[in-house]
């Protein structure tokens, strides 16, 4: 690794959205604790959950008394007995990370997958889904062992850099899901004893609108951040910048998005990270467009 690649992160890769074409790499196969990137699971399972069986989102949860145990970040204070939507959770888990909302869809879900009652049995049978679609996406050094990405001193969910960008790339091809991630802020209501609570939830993304890179004016709309002391700080960045259009002949034309993915591990100054890396991926991208945008089974995803 780069002296300056090893000061500011443990792991990166930058990859183009629609093919999976790797523009840049730094120990993108190292596992690695990834914090809350693990929501970014949590919420596209139960979104494919929700499409199947043609669940509606705004469907109310009530919290269980389980929910008490789940620690770390949880802004917007959710109790056992709240009522909740299952859309809310979503927005909750996604903008600002927190975990008894990723908790709480992990149960709602998987006590219909496993139909059980049981608050363990119903995570584990969420998490058990959560690892069956890494195994689809070809996340083959992926391990998710809960829904919010919480460790402890002797186990923590083990991914790699490549294998979340191979999840980002799923999760945007997911409908609605980007809409989750790109609002810098939204009102969420549950009900506490009948009593509805507005709370405003604010993204933890800093990166999100439009930002000039590289002299180019680029919009960031996800994806989600993550950080524990054992997982330092960790970051997936979607950035997107107009589509190029090509005209065929016959009035025909050919629009080609530009789309680019950063993720970035075990970084002590992530946005900053990720604001390099979108500078020279954007240069990468550049020069792979120009020479036809070849693609090769070892530089793609």
């Amino acid at each position: 690794m780069s002296a300056e690649a090893q000061a500011t992160a443990r792991a990166y890769i930058v990859v183009d959205g629609k093919s999976g074409h790797v523009l840049l790499r730094d120990e993108q196969d190292d596992r690695l604790p990834v914090a809350s990137l693990t929501k970014v699971a949590t919420a596209v399972v139960a979104l494919d959950w929700a499409e199947v069986t043609n669940t509606d989102l705004s469907d109310r949860v009530v919290l269980p008394a389980s929910i008490q145990t789940v620690g770390g970040v949880n802004p917007v204070g959710l109790q056992p007995g709240d009522e909740i939507s299952i859309r809310d959770l979503l927005y909750s888990a996604l903008m600002q990370s927190d975990n008894r909302a990723a908790y709480a869809v992990a149960l709602y879900v998987g006590s219909k997958l496993g139909r059980t009652t049981n608050a363990e049995a119903a995570e584990v049978s969420f998490v058990k889904q959560m690892n069956a679609l890494a195994k689809k996406l070809g996340m083959t050094r992926t391990g998710f062992i809960n829904p919010h990405g919480l460790d402890s001193r002797e186990e923590a969910g083990l991914s790699t850099a490549e294998d979340m960008a191979r999840l980002a790339r799923y999760a945007l091809d997911h409908r609605g899901f980007l809409f989750y991630v790109s609002q810098p802020k939204r009102q969420i209501t549950f009900y506490r004893n009948g009593e509805p609570y507005v709370y405003e939830i604010r993204n933890t993304n800093e990166m999100l609108g439009m930002r000039n890179i590289g002299g180019v004016d680029t919009k960031i709309d996800g994806i989600k951040t993550g950080m524990t002391s054992r997982a330092g700080g960790c970051l997936i960045i979607s950035a997107e910048r107009p589509p190029l259009t090509r005209a065929l002949g016959g009035g025909e034309v050919e629009v080609t998005p530009r789309r680019l993915i950063v993720v970035i591990l075990g970084s002590n100054n992530r946005f900053g990270v990720a604001g390099s890396l979108l500078e020279k991926g954007w240069r990468e991208y550049q020069s792979w467009a120009s020479e036809g945008r070849p693609t090769r089974k070892s530089s793609s995803l």
